[in-house]
């Protein structure tokens, strides 16, 4: 009895309309969630002796800029014809297309969620944001991966399957090759923070309303 009462409270507590101040911030994280369009997520370089300025490409949500007005993607992709390598371009990169469809979709659901949800849909929300962050970073750790190990047998350079790095530096041949996180990234990150930290401030205000029923009931049992 007392499990399906603790079970009924928790369904009225998701029934519960937002604090005002939690409809105001989840409108406001809508704002570097769109920013996110703005500036790079991810850049990969590559340094070495034949490249003192280096070469890099950044990954944008919806696109991929390369180093030196672009130079640098097409000088990369004849580095990489070399080890057999695929070309990287925008049609290898598929997810670009997803992404921003995603991105929009998860701004909509915030701004409906600011206007008229209640604790339900905040939890559906940070839910699908986790979903969609989560399984874009798997996608782009598979990317890498797939580069590095579907290399062509006919290549003039032989090299050992290998996965770029994903964060940090890690050395290939004779390049140094560094991924870093950018500012798109971090957009991404504020807004992930925020919805959670919304969703931690109504689950605990639950949890301590919960607590004073339960204590109202027994004194007044």
């Amino acid at each position: 009895m007392k499990f399906q009462d603790s079970i009924d409270r928790f369904y009225a507590f998701l029934d519960r309309p937002l604090f005002p101040v939690s409809r105001l911030v989840l409108a406001l994280l809508v704002i570097p969630l769109l920013l996110t369009f703005t500036a790079p997520l991810w850049k990969i370089s590559m340094e070495a002796p034949q490249y003192p300025k280096g070469l890099y490409m950044d990954i944008y949500t919806y696109k991929l800029d390369g180093g030196h007005d672009g130079h640098d993607i097409t000088e990369i992709n004849e580095l990489n014809h070399y080890i057999g390598m695929h070309p990287i371009d925008r049609a290898a990169l598929t997810d670009l297309d997803w992404i921003p469809f995603a991105l929009g979709l998860l701004a909509l659901l915030t701004l409906r969620c600011a206007a008229i949800g209640n604790v339900r849909a905040l939890v559906d929300l940070i839910v699908l944001s986790g979903y969609i962050a989560t399984f874009a970073f798997a996608r782009f750790i598979y990317k890498l991966w797939y580069f590095g190990h579907s290399m062509s047998p006919d290549a003039p350079i032989k090299l050992e399957p290998f996965t770029p790095a994903i964060i940090g530096k890690k050395q290939v041949a004779n390049f140094a090759v560094e991924s870093w996180p950018q500012l798109g990234t971090i957009y991404i990150t504020v807004f992930l923070a925020g919805i959670t930290g919304v969703t931690a401030w109504h689950l605990i205000a639950g949890r301590r309303a919960a607590v004073r029923a339960a204590k109202a009931v027994a004194v007044a049992a």
